[in-house]
């Protein structure tokens, strides 16, 4: 229903720039909210940046003032643009598309992920 691909990962330095990609496909009409997660070895999948239809944003504390979550409704696709990034970013970064249909009931979808790598 919702198919969604992400691109941008790669390999940074320390207080280097990436820019993360997602574009949407299917009943994306549908859809309330896109937020990006990450998932570092060993560690629970967080969620790192959320925007809503409405263009209402919200962040993660730990990347507050470096990452920035913006959308193009015209490609059908959010960015992620992470800035001064530390090597506790590295996870790998998943797209998500969120459609509530009720107040109990929630649907998700995913990316594959893309992996970000900061490492010197």
């Amino acid at each position: 229903q919702v198919q969604l691909v992400e691109s941008g990962g790669g390999l940074v330095q320390p207080g280097g720039s990436l820019r993360l990609s997602c574009s949407a496909s299917g009943r994306i009409f549908s859809i309330n909210a896109m937020g990006w997660y990450r998932q570092a070895p060993g560690e629970q999948r967080e969620l790192v940046a959320a925007i809503t239809n409405g263009g209402s944003t919200n962040y993660t504390d730990s990347v507050k003032g470096r990452f920035t979550i913006s959308r193009d409704n015209a490609k059908n696709t959010v960015y992620l643009q992470m800035n001064r990034l530390i090597p506790e970013d590295t996870a790998v970064y998943y797209c998500n598309a969120r459609k509530v249909i009720t107040t109990t009931t929630i649907d998700d979808y995913w990316g594959r992920g893309t992996l970000v790598t900061v490492s010197s």
